[in-house]
């Protein structure tokens, strides 16, 4: 068995088994949904991120390129107690290892979650040696190098230039979508509502917008820290009370900015499907998937800005709406993907505001 590592740069080493793949670093974060492997690889929410799963068995299920949420994979790595590898299916490591996703495996996952939770989300690194001395001394470059990117990481994973999608419903709104990494399942619940989507990249201009002329703005999900984000900012700002705003995660981070607020990081973040959220925008009480950091502070919103939305394990804000500016967002996925569909009916909530 070959020997891997995922040292934290924070000091903590873990050893288990490598799978193969490149040697790499990213911040290391957990998922604690039951299922979703598929969809949370190809989830551009994670770029830069070495993703652990608390689920012990991953790839029990194979994969099939219907459910991923964009067309690549972005994780940095793959951490399990354990990977489906036997002569039946061994499909879903076969998928990470030719998309150069490293895999490591065979160790306690649970003593990383609780390191994670009680000290907080770190950088870390991913790779083979062969002794813990070995490997720490690896990994020290190998974090140095990945801090090194742009800080703006939706620039890293949005669309190169705009596209359009034709819609389901041809009596339906026409939507813009400024795309900060955004799940294509997202882009199929605006489709089977709208005539039309056209998606623009995070760097696009007000003017941009402007000329398509869309019925109703979507701002979607995407990685990083959404203070690094500031041109986006300004020009949601300038199109406030224009149109109709929906903002989803960075959307939601974006779109609080735009208003006049602020963002902070979270210890360790919400990435999960079994999140319980209070809607008092709908009247429900519901679980919701939820892949963030970053949190609004409730502190900071202004005037006219109501929290609609309330995470009920922690009590951060979860969703903002303001009727004069005419817009709303919720800090978790209303698309699923994995995850409960009970949130889904907030699309129609926007589709009734657009209209």
């Amino acid at each position: 068995m070959d020997k891997g590592y995922l040292v934290l740069e924070s000091g903590q080493v873990f050893a288990g088994r490598w799978h193969g793949g490149p040697e790499t670093s990213g911040e290391v974060v957990f998922n604690t949904g039951h299922s979703g492997y598929e969809e949370m690889a190809t989830d551009p929410s994670y770029f830069s991120q070495i993703l652990i799963t608390t689920a012990p068995m991953q790839g029990n299920y194979g994969e099939d390129d219907r459910h991923r949420e964009s067309e690549r994979m972005w994780i940095r790595g793959f951490v399990c107690l354990e990977m489906q590898n036997s002569s039946r299916d061994h499909s879903w490591e076969d998928k990470l290892i030719s998309q150069q996703v490293p895999i490591l495996s065979q160790l306690d996952t649970r003593e990383i979650v609780l390191t994670l939770r009680e000290q907080g989300t770190t950088w870390g690194a991913l790779l083979s040696a062969e002794s813990e001395e070995q490997a720490v001394q690896k990994a020290s470059s190998l974090i140095s190098k990945g801090k090194g990117q742009n800080p703006n990481w939706p620039e890293a994973v949005t669309c190169k230039q705009a596209y359009e999608l034709k819609g389901k419903n041809p009596a339906g709104p026409k939507f813009a979508v400024i795309d900060f990494g955004c799940k294509l399942n997202t882009l199929r619940e605006l489709q089977a509502r709208g005539k039309e989507v056209k998606v623009f990249p995070c760097t696009v201009t007000e003017e941009e917008i402007r000329n398509y002329e869309p019925d109703g703005i979507m701002l979607s999900n995407g990685p990083g820290d959404p203070s690094d984000v500031q041109h986006a900012v300004g020009v949601v700002k300038s199109l406030l009370g224009w149109r109709y705003i929906f903002g989803i995660c960075m959307g939601h981070q974006v779109l609080a900015q735009a208003l006049g607020g602020s963002t902070y990081k979270l210890k360790f973040g919400h990435r999960g499907s079994n999140h319980p959220i209070k809607d008092s925008l709908l009247g429900q009480i519901y679980m919701t998937s939820q892949n963030h950091g970053y949190a609004v502070e409730r502190d900071s919103l202004p005037d006219g800005v109501e929290v609609k939305h309330i995470n009920l394990n922690d009590h951060t804000v979860a969703g903002i709406k303001s009727d004069s500016q005419k817009c709303m967002s919720v800090q978790f996925h209303p698309e699923s993907h994995p995850g409960p569909h009970d949130a889904v009916p907030l699309f129609d909530f926007f589709v009734k505001q657009v209209q």
